[in-house]
């Protein structure tokens, strides 16, 4: 049997947690007997994980027949899955309206913003969550990064002074609702120096996090070699080739091991920073931070542009002045290495394969090919941002 380290392989998380038990020794973990169970089990997983992006795209305001197209489903099947899911919702809601006056808070309007999030009277956010170490770790990077002055939403106790409650298995925890809007006008060169800005000060503030909070340590070429490939090779390589992804990773791997690893936020769009006034006012959702490279934050918010569902799609000049206002921004606050800035090309294409594989999951072919069409214009883009932005030329 051969002996593998389970640095390698475990995630950080899961490694304490292994810890607490067993340290500094062999450990056989036997494999599951019952293949059947788990598939089907994996299959479950991933039908809800379809299930609920259909209920967010619902509440997005996509219509039924939208969606039916998206997915590949009838009518029947979108409203069926739409209902079932407003069900669990619905049950949801009501705990909420059960549980407000332990807030002191009396509900003149509650609304959904998204599957796990609520709106209160225009004032306050309440969040469902189903992990409650997820939940504890998420306050407490809020408290370090309001320390920090960065603007994120601040915890509302309940009379009793907690910071959330446990009801039926869930966790509910309340804060002020920020000030600000999200952005409307994506082509905006001042606002992308801003959020340049906004992420690089974001980053200094994470640096503190991580002296106080475990993370999940992930890795973005760990993720390429392992569950993107193995969906794009379940796909048979109808969307991306097989050289198209293979060349895109053998470049991230030549330069994974010179690319500064640190917290990142992991979901830089801009849903989740707001303005106001023209001014940052707050960060938020900061369910999927992890330890990945640095510029995967940078490199994801500026292929989310060009995923924006819109009228006026990106010319290639407009993307790469945009590109080049979001780098500045970001240099203003930290500057990146030369390793850092010339692989900026090719994590922005991993993240778009990340994409297709993602959509392909989740048997959502339109969206995976949309990934895929952004993912050859930044490859058609590699000469121009190496020539008009600020990457090394060495």
């Amino acid at each position: 049997m051969k002996y593998v380290n389970a640095n390698d392989i475990l995630p950080e998380e899961l490694l304490s947690m292994i810890r607490k038990y067993y340290q500094n020794g062999y450990l056989y973990i036997p494999k599951e007997k019952n293949c059947e169970v788990k598939r089907k089990t994996e299959y479950k997983i991933e039908l809800e994980k379809r299930n609920q992006h259909i209920y967010l795209m619902h509440l997005e305001g996509k219509t039924n027949g939208q969606l039916g197209t998206i997915f590949h489903l009838s009518g029947a099947s979108i409203r069926r899955i739409i209902s079932k899911e407003k069900v669990a919702y619905q049950q949801v809601k009501e705990q909420i309206e059960q549980i407000l006056p332990l807030w002191g808070i009396e509900c003149k309007q509650l609304l959904q913003i998204y599957p796990s999030a609520w709106e209160i009277n225009q004032s306050y956010v309440i969040k469902v969550y189903d992990d409650k170490r997820q939940l504890k770790r998420n306050i407490k990077t809020a408290e370090i990064l309001l320390h920090c002055a960065i603007p994120v939403a601040e915890t509302v106790l309940t009379k009793t002074g907690e910071k959330y409650v446990e009801c039926k298995g869930k966790y509910f925890f309340m804060s002020a609702k920020l000030q600000g809007h999200n952005i409307s006008n994506i082509k905006d060169n001042a606002i992308a120096w801003k959020m340049g800005c906004a992420i690089a000060q974001l980053h200094l503030a994470f640096i503190q996090c991580e002296k106080e909070i475990e993370f999940w340590d992930n890795s973005l070429l760990k993720e390429m070699k392992g569950w993107i490939w193995e969906s794009l090779t379940k796909n048979e390589w109808k969307i991306l080739t097989e050289a198209e992804y293979s060349k895109t990773v053998a470049l991230l791997e030549k330069t994974d091991d010179y690319l500064p690893k640190q917290l990142i936020h992991r979901d830089v769009h801009f849903g989740n920073f707001l303005f106001f006034e023209g001014n940052l006012s707050g960060y938020i959702d900061f369910d999927l931070s992890q330890r990945n490279i640095r510029i995967f934050d940078v490199c994801y918010f500026l292929t989310g542009l060009l995923a924006e569902k819109t009228d006026d799609p990106y010319t290639k000049n407009e993307w790469i002045e945009n590109v080049k206002s979001v780098m500045a921004g970001y240099e203003s606050v930290i500057t990146l290495s030369v390793e850092e800035k010339n692989a900026i090309p090719c994590v922005m294409e991993c993240i778009e394969i990340l994409f297709v594989a993602y959509f392909i999951r989740m048997d959502d072919t339109k969206s995976a090919n949309d990934a895929y069409r952004v993912f050859r214009f930044i490859q058609d883009c590699e000469s121009d941002m190496k020539s008009h932005t600020p990457i090394s030329q060495n």
